[in-house]
């Protein structure tokens, strides 16, 4: 479900796990959410959200140093949203991670925002309409497909 480079199943696992818990909090705030979203450069979002009003969040979840070290595409989704956050475990070296970045920390079933995500350059409305346009299609066609595997 979630891209490389997540070491092994036990990493995928708890990815999966911090995906559910930042889903709720999301939700509860207000936003249809999404995981494993792909943007048009092809990047896949690990949480995506959106809200009412259009606006977009972006949540990269970490489950290790390891794997946050790795990984340097999430520089590439700040033009993607209006807020862009970390979610990591509790135990997560949280010094590490870039305080120009939200953070939040999740378990499989809540999560909490620790420092909220700066604000980030406007969104081209081209942009916008097209992410939120591939946001609807992805979410109705999941959806078709849990309601016919078969279609």
């Amino acid at each position: 479900m979630f891209e490389q480079p997540l070491s092994d199943s036990s990493d995928i696992r708890e990815a999966i796990r911090l995906a559910r818990g930042v889903s709720r909090m999301l939700s509860a705030l207000g936003y249809g959410t999404l995981a494993e979203f792909t943007l048009n450069t092809g990047r896949r979002a690990d949480v995506i959200g959106v809200s009412g009003s259009g606006d977009v969040v972006i949540v990269e979840i970490k489950t290790s140093e390891a794997d946050f070290r790795s990984d340097l595409k999430w520089p590439e989704y700040l033009p993607f949203c209006d807020s862009f956050y970390f979610a990591v475990p509790e135990s997560f070296p949280q010094a590490i991670l870039p305080e120009e970045c939200g953070l939040i920390v999740a378990d499989a079933y809540s999560s909490v925002i620790l420092r909220p995500s700066p604000e980030l350059p406007p969104m081209a409305g081209s942009r916008r309409k097209a992410l939120l346009l591939r946001f609807a299609l992805t979410a109705t066609s999941r959806l078709q497909r849990l309601v016919d595997p078969e279609a």
